[in-house]
């Protein structure tokens, strides 16, 4: 009977000989379909791609679907008409010549179980891109075949006969062609062997030579071709020479040192080589090893790279950068837009005025600053809102007085003062109008280092407090600091002070 789907209650409970039960014991269950792979990982191998996919949770009921296509398919609805089902299994191995390095090839994988299937999950990848493994791998491919075995046979010159070869000698003075053909039949399979020696006139009398060894293999009705033929002939373009080899797998060994790691190799239209010099290179896309490749430069001019050093100039319209250090000067000539900046287009301090000295019946505070920047654009310098009760602001740039302010007093009655027993008069009451600084300042580009000075004064007989009390000791005393703001200028504002 076929399970449905769905949330189960079961419910057990213990029966005796009597009929007598005891205590129900009840659980819940779900019974559904597995839930998707969280993920797909492909391994690349030589001419071959082995996908595993992992589930969130393990579970041991739960088998995959394995579904291959050579091309994306944008619609999970269609994979089952466009891609080819592979087999079910816990993982799956898609191999062979068609799995060329460098080509994109995608995987759809979905969990199985006994009451139904889960969405499917993408996964693309390339086969190995090692070209060193590769010239290993034909290696042991080629040193397996017939033909390795024959090449590096040595050949047995005692069983030649001198009269052979001259009378080689003499067929090739003699006759325009040489054809020799071995064949045999076994069933159904049949091969043949043809060497081709020939010189021909053509119909526009035109002397053809060409010199070719041709194999030939019949099996399943199907023909298999190897040769190797070399040619000179006269075409309407001049003379052609060509050699040409025919076959599905062509390499190069050297023998001479033993090692028969081919040189090159090309296979199914790829060509896999050890080491080249080269000195002139023109290529659409050129890809490095790696998985994924450390570099790539594709025919529209993307190139990427993992890392880099550059080291010459660079020349870019548009393009995103992160955690990126620029070690000397930059220069940005347009607008430059910032979520948050640490740095010195806006400065910012915050003047320390220390402690008053005693001087002339005077305490004053001053503090001088320099501001190092001699930058190639126009500054601003603000002086936020000063505010003080009593005493005197004075403010120089470069020497020159920007800022004077002092507080004041203003009367605002009469107060009758006693002066003898029977006499009094009436004097004015005054009350202190504080003091209060502010601007803005242009400093042209390139005016180098810029002078701040900052002094405050107060007279000798102000009287200070402190916790209620008359506070006699002047280095006690405190004012307020300054702020100022150092900023690039943005317009022509004129200098205002107050």
């Amino acid at each position: 009977m076929a399970c449905l789907s769905g949330e189960y209650t079961l419910t057990v409970r213990a029966i005796n000989s009597y009929g007598q039960q005891g205590e129900p014991a009840t659980t819940t269950f779900r019974i559904n379909a597995p839930a998707a792979p969280a993920g797909v990982e492909l391994t690349p191998g030589y001419f071959q791609i082995t996908a595993v996919p992992k589930l969130t949770i393990y579970d041991p009921t739960v088998q995959f679907e394995f579904w291959f296509s050579e091309a994306k398919i944008a619609d999970a609805a269609q994979v089952e008409t466009s891609a080819r089902y592979l087999g079910t299994g816990s993982q799956w191995s898609v191999s062979g010549p068609h799995i060329k390095p460098g080509k994109d090839f995608w995987f759809y994988v979905r969990s199985v179980n006994l009451v139904g299937k889960s969405a499917f999950v993408e996964a693309s990848g390339r086969a190995s891109n090692d070209a060193a493994g590769y010239l290993e791998f034909f290696r042991e491919k080629i040193g397996k075949t017939h033909l390795a075995e024959a090449l590096w046979a040595e050949i047995d010159n005692s069983k030649l006969k001198d009269e052979m070869a001259e009378m080689q000698t003499t067929i090739t003075e003699t006759r325009n062609e040489i054809t020799q053909t071995v064949s045999k039949t076994l069933e159904d399979q049949n091969a043949t062997i043809q060497q081709i020696q020939r010189v021909q006139t053509d119909t526009n009398n035109d002397l053809n030579s060409m010199w070719a060894v041709k194999l030939q293999q019949m099996q399943d009705g199907r023909r298999y071709i190897a040769g190797i033929g070399a040619g000179i002939e006269n075409t309407p373009d001049g003379m052609q020479s060509q050699i040409l080899l025919a076959a599905d797998r062509v390499a190069f060994i050297n023998p001479e040192n033993g090692d028969t790691t081919p040189a090159l190799v090309t296979q199914g239209g790829q060509t896999f080589i050890n080491e080249a010099l080269i000195k002139t290179l023109t290529a659409p896309t050129i890809t490095s090893g790696g998985n994924p490749p450390a570099f790539s430069l594709t025919p529209d001019g993307r190139l990427t790279a993992r890392n880099a050093d550059i080291s010459g100039n660079i020349s870019a319209s548009s393009g995103t950068l992160n955690n990126v250090t620029i070690a000397e000067d930059c220069t940005i000539n347009g607008t430059m837009s910032a979520d948050r900046i640490i740095g010195d287009i806006v400065k910012g301090y915050t003047v320390d005025m220390g402690q008053g000295v005693m001087t002339q019946n005077q305490l004053t505070f001053q503090k001088m600053i320099l501001l190092k920047d001699n930058m190639p654009f126009d500054r601003k310098l603000m002086l936020m809102a000063y505010s003080f009760s009593r005493g005197e602001f004075i403010m120089k740039i470069n020497d020159k007085v920007v800022v004077h302010a002092r507080s004041g007093k203003v009367k605002t009655g009469e107060r009758e003062v006693q002066i003898s027993k029977n006499a009094s008069r009436y004097e004015p009451v005054y009350s202190d109008v504080g003091g209060s600084a502010s601007g803005s300042w242009s400093i042209p580009a390139g005016q180098g280092d810029v002078r701040v000075e900052i002094t405050f004064r107060y007279e000798a007989d102000v009287l200070f407090y402190m916790g209620g009390s008359i506070l006699h000791d002047k280095s006690k005393i405190r004012i307020h600091d300054p702020v100022l703001f150092y900023l690039k200028s943005y317009t022509d504002d004129f200098d205002t002070a107050s």
